[in-house]
């Protein structure tokens, strides 16, 4: 029988790691660090593996240190593996020679992210990836959350059976970080892949004193080269070997995968070729332009490396007349990105060989997209497949930016979308650790795993993260999800903290008749001449329909403080018709009862009495009896007083519309002006301090500590107070 949960890409990554290992060594970065806390957990729970034994998960003090821990358990026969990103890979690079040249079977389960050039960036692309791509270890990527749990066990498996070392990758955030529903892999399964037959030859590989080997030697001129060519049968056996394990599990679970997989019309003239969470965007896309009439197809790249370019072109229709190979990551002075050079490779090799059924040989385009999350929706991969059908395509483009410097950009129409009408699609505004995330989290468990229907949710935060918006994509629907991008139309929108309201376009994706829910101190009463002209232009234009609740007086009254998390939860449910009513509050109170249970009777009762206490305080404004008298045009992200740099570039960015600004807006090398703190005035706080002279001491340990300077010490001899004011 099928068993669904839902979980992030994290989780379904560290489902099968933990389960396939005996050893473990970690050491936190984002976005990969939720594997290793997981396996953590399990392992503080007393849960076992595959083999009935419990995993030893060590915390090192570098990734350098985790590496090399990883390679020493190798060495000793050990299933072990780590979990890394960004800089932290780049940091195992020397050790991952080593593991590649030794043939040693592992699997290192990558959140693929941006590695830091003129800027740090915690999101994703593939930079880390390709940078690793000479080690020797196999390649393969996953689109999806679903096909993250399905390949980490497929590069597990065919790990062992190769020896080639493998990196598992999947897209940092988009993938990493979103949380769908998805079919659990069966310990079944897992252990009809994981042949024991083959763990018992790595064990018999393995360094020890019983049977003493010589390994890490130092070599001449005379035979390293021999050396290194020596496992070259290894590397030509590996995709066979990938492409057997994926029949397997297709045999198994019903899923099938290829080494390269074509979606698309069966006589295409027109391709894209492109690899992880981007290929969910395109696969959405190509079905949408195929069902009018499109000669459109897509290929998803899979297994990396070793690229067989023979199957890369087996997968090709025959039709196929103009190829663009889209890269998520940027190699500055090269003569194409990683993948569009292999697919260059493949084409003229195979061609050159006689082994191509492709009616003639197709002219190859490349762009870049993506870096560092950057949005990539359906309409940047029409944009893609209209420019391979104009006369002179544009060669070395990018698509999702405004260049307006070296002119490389595809114009899109933003409006485009495919997504099914069927699927109820909702924002939420919340503030860093104010529980919205969290909440919503729990919302997408209960529709995925008490309906029928496929959950979806996306959470993008800021680099400041606590104390700073967040703001949550959630999508239902009755079909699978592949929509691997924001959501720009919404049936729900939901602000969690009022003053947002007041600086952010937040209703700009409400569709005509949606919901607008407010937690506001203000009354039904009292909030429509509150609220900002635009805003009550915008509800009047798009005859929505408003809510209000004072969700923080509810929270403080239910002794929850400030968390008004499960209130607008509450609320959402109440609202959105995703569930019936009843049934919604029931399997709320449930959850509650499973999230906070461990945290003491008290706690769950004070979620409890908040449910109840929430639908008495949910009001309707009806817009329709109002008119247009706000309190004015939004306010400025940006003093006035900014200098020209601070007010267009960085006002643009603390106003949430950074993805409008062009190439031409930005230093060339990243260097930006200091000071600018003090012209950004976000106003987040529900409470301020206030001084109390009473009690103060002088100390001046509030100074110091307040993160946002409101209390504020001056230190003057006191002579200067002759002829102050009394109130100074």
């Amino acid at each position: 029988m099928k068993k669904f949960k839902t979980i992030d890409g994290c989780e379904a990554a560290a489902y099968v790691a933990y389960r396939v290992n005996e050893t473990m060594a970690i050491y936190p970065i984002t976005p990969s660090s939720p594997i290793a806390e997981w396996c953590d957990q399990w392992a503080s729970e007393g849960k076992k593996n595959l083999w009935g034994t419990q995993p030893a998960i060590v915390e090192m003090q570098s990734e350098g240190g985790a590496v090399a821990a990883v390679h020493g358990m190798l060495q000793t026969g050990t299933m072990s593996t780590t979990f890394t990103a960004s800089q932290g890979l780049l940091l195992m690079i020397p050790n991952m020679f080593k593991i590649a040249g030794e043939l040693l079977p592992t699997v290192f389960h990558v959140t693929a992210r941006t590695v830091a050039t003129h800027a740090l960036s915690i999101f994703g692309d593939h930079g880390d990836i390709m940078a690793c791509r000479s080690t020797g270890w196999g390649m393969l990527g996953a689109a999806s959350v679903q096909e993250t749990m399905d390949m980490a066990l497929i590069s597990q498996a065919a790990t062992l059976r190769s020896r080639l070392p493998f990196i598992h990758f999947f897209d940092g955030f988009r993938t990493s970080h979103e949380v769908s529903k998805i079919e659990l892999l069966d310990d079944a399964v897992i252990r009809a892949l994981i042949d024991d037959k083959i763990i018992a030859a790595h064990r018999a590989n393995s360094m020890t004193p019983d049977k003493p080997v010589l390994r890490g030697t130092a070599q001449n001129p005379d035979v390293f080269f021999q050396g290194r060519e020596a496992a070259n049968g290894f590397y030509s056996a590996c995709p066979d070997i990938v492409q057997n394990v994926m029949d397997e599990f297709a045999k198994l679970t019903g899923r099938s995968y290829n080494l390269f997989d074509y979606v698309g019309a069966k006589d295409a003239e027109r391709v894209i070729v492109l690899m992880g969470s981007g290929c969910e965007a395109a696969h959405e896309a190509v079905e949408h332009l195929v069902a009018k009439g499109e000669k459109i197809g897509m290929i998803k790249v899979r297994l990396y490396r070793p690229f067989d370019g023979k199957r890369f072109i087996e997968s090709l229709p025959a039709s196929v007349k103009k190829i663009a190979v889209l890269d998520r990551t940027k190699e500055p002075g090269a003569t194409g990105e990683p993948l569009y050079q292999d697919v260059v490779t493949a084409l003229m090799e195979e061609t050159a060989a006689g082994r191509s059924q492709l009616k003639v040989v197709p002219k190859v385009f490349t762009g870049r997209y993506g870096l560092s999350s950057k949005e990539f929706t359906p309409a940047m991969v029409k944009a893609v497949f209209d420019n391979l059908s104009s006369l002179t395509p544009k060669n070395h483009f990018t698509v999702g930016i405004n260049d307006d410097v070296s002119l490389t950009s595809l114009a899109y129409d933003a409006n485009f979308s495919t997504e099914p009408a069927n699927v109820v699609r909702a924002l939420f505004f919340g503030l860093g650790a104010d529980g919205t995330v969290g909440a919503n989290k729990n919302s997408i468990k209960i529709i995925g795993e008490e309906t029928a229907n496929y959950a979806q949710g996306y959470f993008v935060y800021d680099s400041k993260k606590s104390g700073s918006m967040t703001v949550s994509h959630l999508r239902f629907g009755p079909q699978p999800i592949r929509s691997s991008y924001l959501i720009t139309s919404s049936n729900f929108v939901a602000c969690h903290l009022p003053v947002f309201l007041e600086r952010y376009e937040m209703l700009r994706s409400l569709v005509d008749g949606g919901t607008f829910l407010l937690n506001s101190p203000r009354t039904k009463e009292e909030i429509w001449a509150t609220l900002p002209t635009p805003v009550q232009q915008t509800l009047l234009a798009k005859k929505a329909k408003f809510f209000v609740i004072n969700a923080t007086k509810v929270a403080r009254e239910s002794g929850m403080g400030g968390r008004i998390n499960t209130i607008m939860q509450v609320c959402f449910f109440a609202l959105s018709g995703v569930l019936p009513k009843d049934d919604a509050i029931s399997a709320i109170k449930n959850s509650i009862k499973k999230t906070y249970g461990k945290k003491g009777e008290e706690i769950v009762n004070m979620n409890l009495k908040a449910v109840d206490n929430t639908l008495a305080n949910l009001h309707e404004v009806i817009v329709a009896n109002n008119k247009v008298n706000g309190v004015g045009p939004l306010l400025p992200s940006i003093t006035a007083d900014a200098p020209e740099f601070v007010r267009n570039v960085l006002g643009k960015i603390a106003a949430g519309e950074g993805d409008d600004l062009p190439v031409s807006a930005f230093p060339n090398n990243g260097s930006f002006p200091t000071g600018t703190a003090k012209f950004e005035k976000r106003n987040l706080a529900l409470d301020i301090p206030v001084w109390d002279e009473k009690t103060c001491i002088q100390c001046l340990k509030c100074v110091a500590i307040c993160p946002h300077a409101t209390i504020r010490a001056k230190v003057y001899d006191v002579a200067d107070l002759k002829g102050a004011p009394a109130t100074f």
